[in-house]
């Protein structure tokens, strides 16, 4: 099996590798496709940005950090921002 196999791992660092490469490509399609927008929509990222406040975490307990997410998704705006 290849390096870039996750199967050649455990079955846990398997699944996190999988994870961790859909999230990276996720990413990458929704900053390209964001940008787009951007680009021929210019108060999109003013509306964005003022629907931060409704953004919270999924995950429960101690891990839980509503203002983590919406920090993630200033710099994503920030970046966007910076671009157009």
């Amino acid at each position: 099996m290849s390096e870039s196999d996750p199967t050649a791992a455990s079955p846990d660092t398997a699944e996190v590798i999988a994870a961790r490469r859909r999230e990276m490509a996720v990413e990458h399609l929704l900053f390209g496709a964001l940008r787009h927008l951007a680009g021929r929509h210019p108060g999109m990222l003013d509306e964005l940005e003022d629907s931060l406040p409704h953004l919270w975490d999924r995950s429960e307990g101690t891990s839980r950090d509503d203002e983590a997410v919406r920090e993630i998704a200033r710099r994503f705006i920030k970046s966007l921002r910076a671009e157009s």
